[in-house]
């Protein structure tokens, strides 16, 4: 057994935690919407075609914020083809996915869908083949009262109420060659400042992200960033961070180290706005959104041919997640937590069937992947402040990080003034065969008891939830033993995601 030790202390607050880290993303791709949120027919189709169990798990995961409608696919949108009688609108090709988009579904069954899953909508603008003038349609269509064209198109078309929509994605990963209407950093900036800055004369309180790198991968990664900032500072309020992971060649111990890329990612971004900031001579600061991130086999879909006869609603990257890729999402989420005085958005993409948590079979049931439970219980316990642990813990090599720690951690405490008296610490052990004890220094919480140790880990890493056998992988109760001498120690088995709570004792 390996050792490890942190120490958890009000004292070390890092941010509160903002809401919106729980975010999603679904994007008209493959069947994250048809046949994923909505199925008119289903068994469990509701008046408006939407799956009830679908929103149910939802509901369960916590989301609390969707960015809408893509992903690459915005790049080559026409909003107005999503909106009126669905017999009226037109059917397109998607470019970005290579499958025909019916707009059956379209911005006001997604509204309706947002307000019954109880989350805040994230608008997605085209950026690649559009520009400020249908930008400024599509705002006063969705957020103006009444009285103009636009607007009253909306009430026209069964909305009476305005969609309130407040944060807004200026265009989507601009600096990647496969996106339609791809741009230079030069040509993006301008037209994200202009853009933003327009859509500031309606509403000067809207939310603007500007797409920054699409991978750290990228040749222009950081280049990028700057410029786009240095064109569109004082109209944007964030800058988008992408990253995807996956196992490659069998190396498991640099998979389960993910979160060592992502905190780089981070650090290098806010370490590039601030100079920027600096440059500018600026007050403000850009924080990150985070808006897609996920466990994604990449290198397997890159593999695939793609479709020649222009599918409606095909099965892409619909990837079943097993234990290992679990506990990787479990350190994506430490991760952004741990950095939640900057990373005040996240979207986990996607939501349903394509790289997602949720699994659901046309004209069948749906099911919760192993990566849902990590996520789920992050958007259950985390709140209140995240404290910075730093853990003191054995290393092992990896062939991508080097040396890398056995063990990560952050935890969260909700005070008794905010209605809730609780510490979660979330913790996850990489090493592939030993247990680690963690030992947890409490002693800056005298009186707290620990009333749960959740574990999500299975002897087989390889193992997965199926239609067949859902609840294969899901989070246990273990141990928690008691707290002597202001000290806890929790066994952490291999490869394992863990959610230790927390509560003063009665008295």
């Amino acid at each position: 057994m390996l050792h490890a030790s942190l120490t958890v202390d009000p004292a070390f607050r890092v941010a509160d935690v903002n809401p919106r880290t729980f975010g999603s993303f679904v994007e008209h791709m493959g069947r994250c919407v048809y046949t994923g949120i909505y199925e008119p027919g289903h068994p469990q189709a509701d008046e408006d075609g939407l799956r009830r169990d679908v929103l149910e798990l939802v509901r369960e995961l916590g989301v609390t914020t969707v960015r809408y409608p893509g992903g690459n696919f915005v790049s080559g949108f026409r909003w107005e083809d999503s909106v009126g009688p669905v017999a009226d609108r037109p059917t397109r090709l998607d470019l970005a996915w290579h499958s025909t988009e019916t707009n059956a579904f379209g911005l006001h069954e997604f509204a309706t869908w947002a307000r019954k899953a109880g989350v805040e909508p994230m608008m997605a603008l085209n950026l690649g083949t559009r520009g400020v003038q249908e930008a400024l349609d599509l705002l006063e269509y969705a957020n103006h009262p009444g009285g103009t064209t636009w607007s009253d198109q909306r009430i026209k078309n069964g909305a009476q109420d305005p969609f309130g929509i407040r944060m807004w994605c200026l265009g989507n990963e601009m600096d990647g060659p496969w996106q339609t209407g791809h741009k230079t950093a030069a040509e993006y900036g301008r037209l994200a400042a202009e853009t933003g800055r327009a859509m500031r004369m309606i509403d000067p309180d809207l939310e603007l992200v500007a797409c920054g790198s699409s991978s750290s991968s990228m040749p222009t990664f950081g280049a990028w960033e700057a410029t786009v900032l240095e064109e569109a500072y004082d109209q944007v309020d964030y800058i988008s961070c992408h990253a995807y992971y996956e196992e490659l060649d069998g190396d498991l111990g640099s998979f389960l180290a993910s979160a060592v890329d992502m905190d780089g990612f981070v650090e290098s971004v806010v370490a590039t706005a601030d100079h920027i900031r600096a440059k500018l001579r600026r007050k403000k600061r850009i924080n990150l959104s985070f808006d897609e991130w996920n466990v994604w086999y990449l290198s397997r879909f890159e593999n695939q041919e793609k479709p020649t006869d222009w599918p409606v609603a095909p099965r892409v990257i619909e990837d079943e997640y097993n234990v290992a890729d679990a506990v990787v999402v479990g350190g994506l989420l430490i991760s952004l937590l741990r950095h939640s005085d900057r990373v005040t958005a996240a979207c986990l993409a996607q939501l349903v069937n394509v790289i997602a948590p949720i699994r659901s079979e046309p004209g069948g049931p749906s099911w919760r992947q192993t990566t849902f439970h990590p996520f789920a219980q992050a958007a259950r316990h985390a709140r209140g402040a995240v404290l910075r642990v730093e853990p003191v813990a054995p290393v092992y090599e990896t062939a991508r990080f080097g040396e890398v720690p056995v063990l990560d951690a952050v935890a969260t405490h909700v005070s008794e003034a905010e209605g809730a008296d609780e510490l979660t610490v979330f913790a996850v052990n990489r090493h592939q065969t030993e247990d680690v004890e963690l030992a947890l220094d409490l002693r800056a919480f005298p009186g707290y008891a620990p009333v749960e140790h959740s574990v999500l880990a299975d002897p087989d890493l390889r193992a997965t939830n199926t239609v067949h056998d859902p609840e294969r992988i899901r989070p246990r109760g273990a141990d928690t033993g008691a707290v002597t001498d202001g000290r806890l120690t929790v066994s952490l088995p291999p490869v394992s995601w863990n959610v230790v709570r927390l509560r003063p004792t009665a008295g």
